[in-house]
This record gives structure tokens, sequence and C-alpha cells, in this order.
């Protein structure tokens, strides 16, 4: 009976919330977005990859997908949004370092971390994934290959 428990308690962290949440965070560019209104067509993917620019593996991991990107959207309908969850004191580091990068991403500006707080992220890089509003995918840490991984798995959704 306790197996039982601690299984269903493993269970229920990966998906504690079900519905992306009524957040509004600022775009690159300085644009408001609602991440539960703007990124809600029907049956289509979103990915939200929590990153930031002092984590190694985040980079590693969006650089991964970048070389992937144009045939994922071409094959599958499908959208990433790079969610940058650095602070105040790092987040002037973000457009430089974009600028570099030559990703066609979105990218959301997450500052405060109340989106992070919201999905109860505690380390990056973290991806999550969306269809008709709903958590349907998590993954946490990145590891070389994981992308495939990742893509395998929006495959079959």
């Amino acid at each position: 009976m306790k197996k039982i428990i601690f299984l269903l308690f493993l269970t229920s962290l990966g998906y504690a919330q079900k519905q992306m949440p009524n957040i509004e965070l600022n775009s690159i560019s300085g644009e408001t977005i609602n991440v539960s209104t703007q990124y809600s067509e029907k049956d289509k993917l979103y990915v939200f990859s929590f990153w930031a620019t002092w984590c190694a593996p985040c980079i590693n991991e969006l650089e991964a997908i970048h070389k992937k990107y144009a045939t994922w959207k071409e094959s599958l309908n499908v959208e990433l949004i790079a969610v940058s969850i650095d602070d105040s004191k790092t987040l002037k580091r973000v457009k430089p370092f974009l600028n570099g990068k030559g990703w066609t991403y979105n990218v959301l500006l997450d500052s405060n971390q109340e989106l992070k707080r919201a999905l109860s992220i505690v380390n990056v890089p973290y991806t999550i994934v969306v269809k008709n509003n709903k958590i349907v995918y998590v993954s946490n840490g990145y590891s070389q290959g994981s992308e495939e991984e990742l893509y395998q798995k929006l495959k079959g959704l």
C-alpha cells in the first residue's frame, strides 16, 4: 500500500499544474504576452523551454533543438517558446546573448519568475509541452540526445 501511495505521489509531481496559468510575460521585444491565451491554438504543440543565460545545459539544449527546429516545424504543428528566468541582475544579458545565437524561437522574459513558480519549477533546463492549453509532457534536465527523445514524444502527441 505504501508503494502505491508513493507512486501516485511521484506521478502527481510532474503534472501538478494541468493547465497553463493565466500569467502575462514580456517578450524580448517588450510586447506583453498572456501565456494561456497567446499559445492556445487548437491541436498545436507548444514547447516551453525554461532557461537562463548562466545555465550551460539550457543553452546546449536550445542549441541542439535549434539545429533541428526547422524540420520539427515542418513535420509537426509545433512552436518553441524559450522562457528566460534571468533575474534583474542578469536580465540585461539576454538580448545581447540572443543577438549572437540566431535562434528563431519566441523568447519570453520571466524575470520575477512568476510563471516558473506557478508551474512549480525548481531547476532549469525545464521543458513543458502544452496542447490545447493543457500540459501534456514535462521534462527536467538535459543530456546530449535528449532533443531526439523530445521529438519522438512530440510525434506521439
